[in-house]
């Protein structure tokens, strides 16, 4: 690396642009085969899809129906993720049911969509569903079991950045955005990064260049002169509870629509999701409008949900493959991906890796990084799938329990907890900042929440935000009124998430960390003393 006037560069094999699940997963397959690579993000890990989903890791049976390539996918890489990552999985099953005023036939048929498929697939009795999750409504008229589960799909990012950094020197860049790339002839020479955090502009030269973008994948394409990246966004929204809802995860037997899944997510259960087209990816917000739907379809299935207490609500966007069909109905558009190779573009060494979904990441990867190393001249094979994802203590925290199972095995009472509501003490902080994949010198605590449990509690950041800024100042990691600007930033993200769901026991809690935050802490104020008003145009779940 050197230094020059207002610039720096840097040099690697492979260059991977996104820190979506499926980057890391493309940098953890070419460094199992012997090859170094550089991760970069314009944001951080997990900004943009991976990390607005519910965290479902498929059977298959959701797509069944109507995609079974997909659906058959979904079943044979979720059964390999749940050997490889097992840590990050909860295998706690799932069933698919249909209600009085859904489509009978529609129900009996899905048992040999799934057998196309070769999903499993159990018949229950009404009853049986009732016994086996207690939260459905006595108007079942159609259950079957499949073998669905969730995952936490931000320490699989993690553990995929962190398993690529041990086997050689891949390293993870955030806060680097490409703006545009030199190219000779048929290959990209290097590209020009700006790194927002230090605003100086990045030359990254590399042998290959790999576009894993997802819904920005048509716009970094274009950077490189490509216009063959043709994609449909589909905004989802989601709310969550307080309280994990059902043992397992709940699908409606219908076509999709709204509020039709349930996932449990640890201590606490997703409901959702939309699916509205949009051609704006710089405001994905949730709205109170997508909150009434899902609540309102979601009930049908499960009525406790009328009274049940959300703290939170985000929105993600998918990255579809077009045809004709996507263009009129993003529900109708195919779950599949497609690997770019970009030779009719006229490059030989950029490829783009878009649409697909969180359950075959890993085999999205596979391929790229089979394009990659042929390109290379490398010829050692994928061994993804065989070997097992690292649990440092850098990945773990993120996993619901993990920290206060930390905390109680080690009984120091000079470790004070944090973050109450996940039971996040100062060790856990120590140990992100120490260890986690994309630490850095000034953490933020964005950047640390995504690492760890803190702020995704029931009080959504309104104590830990305070305590695990005033624990970085007293740790000399902020050092100015930065630190105030990072957790200005954090609590303004959260409050993006509550907004649409405030009403019942979540408007005395956020008027509560109202008071605290801007009378206390001032955090309403610029640095002249002179009030502003929260940014409601950008959403980062």
């Amino acid at each position: 690396m050197s230094k020059k006037a207002g610039y720096r560069e840097l040099e690697t094999e492979v260059l991977i642009i996104g820190g979506g699940v499926t980057g890391p997963g493309v940098m953890r397959d070419l460094a199992l085969r012997g090859i170094s690579c550089l991760l970069i993000d314009r944001k951080d890990l997990n900004a943009g899809a991976s990390g607005g989903n519910h965290g479902l890791l498929h059977s298959g049976g959701r797509y069944a129906t109507s995609d079974y390539e997909t659906a058959a996918e979904c079943r044979i890489e979720g059964d390999i993720l749940k050997n490889i990552a097992a840590d990050a999985v909860d295998p706690c099953g799932g069933m698919f049911v249909a209600v009085e005023g859904d489509n009978p036939e529609f129900a009996a048929d899905f048992p040999q969509h799934c057998a196309r498929a070769g999903i499993p697939c159990t018949e229950l009795t009404a009853t049986e569903a009732r016994q086996l999750e207690p939260a459905l409504s006595n108007r079942v008229i159609a259950a079957y079991r499949v073998s669905d589960a969730s995952i936490d799909p931000f320490k699989l990012t993690l553990a995929n950045v962190e398993h690529a950094r041990l086997l050689n020197d891949s390293n993870y860049l955030p806060h680097m955005q490409v703006i545009s790339f030199e190219k000779n002839d048929s290959k990209i020479i290097r590209a020009t990064c700006r790194d927002h955090r230090a605003e100086i502009d990045v030359k990254i030269r590399a042998k290959q260049f790999v576009n894993a973008t997802g819904a920005w994948s048509k716009m970094v394409a274009e950077l490189a002169g490509c216009n063959d990246v043709n994609l449909l966004y589909s905004k989802g929204t989601l709310i969550i509870s307080n309280t994990r809802i059902a043992h397992g995860v709940i699908n409606r037997l219908r076509p999709p629509g709204d509020g039709d899944i349930l996932v449990p997510g640890g201590t606490v259960s997703l409901l959702g999701t939309t699916s509205d087209s949009i051609d704006n990816l710089d405001k994905i917000l949730p709205t109170v409008s997508e909150v009434d739907r899902i609540l309102k379809e979601g009930s049908d299935l499960i009525p406790s949900l009328e009274t049940t207490r959300f703290i939170r609500t985000f929105a993600g966007v998918r990255p579809l493959l077009m045809s004709s069909d996507a263009a009129e109905d993003g529900r109708k558009a195919s779950r599949g991906f497609t690997l770019y190779d970009h030779q009719q573009q006229g490059l030989s060494n950029f490829a783009t890796i878009a649409g697909g979904k969180l359950t075959t990441y890993r085999l999205m990867a596979e391929k790229t990084g089979d394009l990659v190393a042929s390109r290379m001249g490398n010829k050692n094979p994928c061994r993804s799938a065989e070997i097992a994802l690292p649990t440092d203590e850098g990945v773990r925290w993120t996993e619901p329990g993990y920290s206060a199972r930390h905390w109680f095995k080690h009984s120091d009472a000079s470790d004070l907890i944090l973050c109450e509501c996940e039971m996040v003490p100062q060790s856990a902080i120590d140990e992100v900042i120490k260890l986690a994949p994309g630490a850095e010198d000034e953490m933020t605590v964005q950047a640390i929440g995504l690492r760890s449990r803190v702020g995704k509690g029931t009080c959504q950041g309104a104590f830990c935000s305070m305590r695990v800024t005033s624990h970085l100042y007293d740790q000399h990691i902020y050092n100015n009124r930065n630190g105030l600007r990072h957790m200005r930033d954090f609590v303004g993200g959260r409050y993006k998430g509550i907004k649409p769901i405030l009403w019942g026991e979540q408007m005395p809690q956020f008027e509560l960390a109202e008071t605290m935050h801007c009378g206390l802490m001032g955090l309403d104020l610029f640095e002249d003393g002179t009030k502003q008003q929260v940014d409601s145009t950008e959403h980062k779940p």
